[in-house]
């Protein structure tokens, strides 16, 4: 089954609800993963597209994922909510 929620920083599917961050209250965030965001704020606040980038690529070659997919999740980044905040702040 195709993913439907994925992490709007890093592009992780989140479909699995364990996989989900925290919002302050302790609710789970519907936007983001647990990797990228805890307790209502990211991980790593100063992280820059350009790191995540790098990151998703480190983590997903771990994983033997293949090429393709590890391109389209890169590609997709600057379209997650988290980098489309930056640009326009």
């Amino acid at each position: 089954m195709e993913p439907k929620h994925f992490c709007q920083s890093c592009s992780m599917p989140i479909d699995d609800l364990s996989l989900r961050g925290t919002e302050f209250d302790g609710s789970l965030s519907q936007d983001y993963c647990k990797y990228c965001y805890a307790h209502g704020q990211f991980i790593h606040p100063t992280m820059t597209l350009e790191e995540m980038k790098s990151l998703v690529i480190e983590k997903m070659d771990e994983q033997k994922i293949p090429q393709d997919i590890v391109e389209a999740a890169v590609q997709r980044l600057p379209d997650l909510k988290r980098w489309q905040l930056s640009i326009t702040s």
